[in-house]
């Protein structure tokens, strides 16, 4: 397992014991939810020392509560054992995350990407001009980007229509800017 969290992609965070037998309830981080009761070894990190590989006894998704998954880990087999294991974020290495379906992203592939402004120079030409860096992506609806800029953030929403061209390999995004939405962004 790589020891730098970058490599790594946290799935769950283990919260409280759930029963007497050794079980733990755990939040859910991941939109594939289901992937977790497939799990037969994870590695739990408390955000600072190194990760312990853990072997999982079995998993089941609870639906009461807001959906939990709730872990039961070799070698904790009471309250006690699981009550240590309280706030660790269970975690397998970013080489396994699920592939995802052509046309969607992972917000960490979209981090870091510079985000280009098309501007139509003519009908078989067009000018590319640097308009800022993705900082993050906000998640409601239609994903927004976060692109700071020299003249501060601006917000861009991820439809087909505005995000021309999406290449997270060479870590670009070719956009073309609907008139008004740089007035949208100015505070």
């Amino acid at each position: 397992m790589p020891s730098d969290p970058i490599d790594r992609l946290t799935l769950a965070r283990l919260l409280r014991p759930h029963g007497i037998r050794g079980e733990i309830a755990a939040e859910i981080l991941t939109d594939f939810p289901e992937r977790l009761t497939k799990l037969r070894e994870v590695w739990l990190w408390d955000g600072s020392s190194e990760p312990k590989k853990t072997k999982i006894e079995k998993c089941w998704l609870s639906f009461t509560r807001g959906g939990q998954a709730v872990f039961k880990f070799a070698g904790a087999d009471r309250i006690e054992d699981v009550e240590k294991l309280r706030g660790l974020e269970v975690q397998v290495p970013l080489s396994e995350r699920m592939e995802l379906p052509s046309g969607s992203y992972y917000i960490s592939e979209l981090a870091g990407c510079e985000v280009w402004e098309i501007i139509a120079a003519g009908e078989a030409e067009e000018l590319q001009t640097m308009l800022g860096v993705v900082t993050g992506v906000q998640e409601s609806g239609t994903p927004v980007l976060e692109v700071e800029t020299p003249d501060g953030e601006v917000l861009i929403p991820m439809a087909t229509e505005i995000c021309r061209r999406i290449d997270v390999s060479a870590r670009r995004i070719d956009v073309v800017m609907p008139e008004g939405l740089r007035d949208l962004n100015r505070k």
